[in-house]
């Protein structure tokens, strides 16, 4: 499949996924149910291929090469400290093709860790969901109205705002040089909430309440709740559905 250029793409896009951890499976649901078509997956593990089964029924499971041929977007969701190699390693093989389309999905990277497949021609995207992931259906409901990292080069920009847009996500544009704090926030967010929340259900068991995370769940949500209704300000509360509890 030769990938044409963006701007003479028709709406629906062949995706192939590398990677069918947490993350990838269900964005490449959430585009499927877009109408795009999920060509396969790259999936090592024998965990990672059922969830692929899971998620994406139907899906081929096929080796790297073989899925960037017959992709004209390819979604990398694998581990931060493999993608800088992964890409390079393609790169050198001759993997990457022109006008081909490659999205990343860690937090702390921008376009850059893509270069290689930028000098074979292919067109880079960060895109990072800001959420925690659990690798289920669950998931493809919580996309909704989840911010998404968008960083790209000017003219791509919209196209990978339009994909946010098509998982049912909210953009937002993270420059390159504010990847790292961006990642920095997202990971202090999810580490000490889950900290605290262990830490404190800890307490509670060991003096015998039952079933502590119910206990505390109310408590939790209201004060998450009010901390981020004072960090958007009283003209942004509406839209973070803090007044109805949401």
């Amino acid at each position: 499949m030769t990938p044409t250029n963006p701007a003479q793409r028709s709406g629906r896009l062949g995706i192939g996924i590398i990677g069918a951890g947490r993350v990838g499976p269900v964005l490449g649901a959430a585009l499927a149910g877009a109408g795009h078509a999920i060509v396969g997956v790259a999936a090592v593990s024998e965990s990672s291929r059922e969830r692929a089964e899971v998620m994406l029924p139907g899906a081929p499971i096929l080796d790297i090469p073989l899925l960037i041929e017959r992709s004209e977007l390819v979604l990398i969701a694998v581990p931060s400290s493999e993608l800088e190699a992964l890409v390079a390693g393609l790169a050198a093989t001759g993997a990457w093709q022109p006008g081909q389309l490659v999205v990343h999905t860690a937090p702390g990277f921008g376009i850059g860790v893509l270069a290689p497949a930028l000098a074979a021609g292919a067109i880079p995207l960060a895109l990072h969901p800001a959420m925690a992931f659990t690798g289920s259906s669950i998931d493809i409901n919580r996309l909704a109205g989840t911010y998404f990292a968008v960083t790209a080069p000017t003219p791509v920009l919209p196209i990978g705002q339009a994909l946010v847009v098509e998982m049912g996500g909210e953009p937002v544009v993270i420059a390159e040089r504010d990847r790292a704090a961006y990642a920095e926030a997202i990971e202090t967010a999810t580490t000490f909430s889950s900290a605290i929340v262990d830490q404190a259900t800890g307490i509670l068991s060991s003096i015998g309440i039952p079933s502590p995370g119910r206990v505390l769940a109310p408590l939790v949500r209201s004060s998450v709740e009010n901390a981020l209704q004072r960090a958007a300000g009283p003209d942004d509360a509406f839209g973070l559905g803090l007044e109805a509890g949401l």
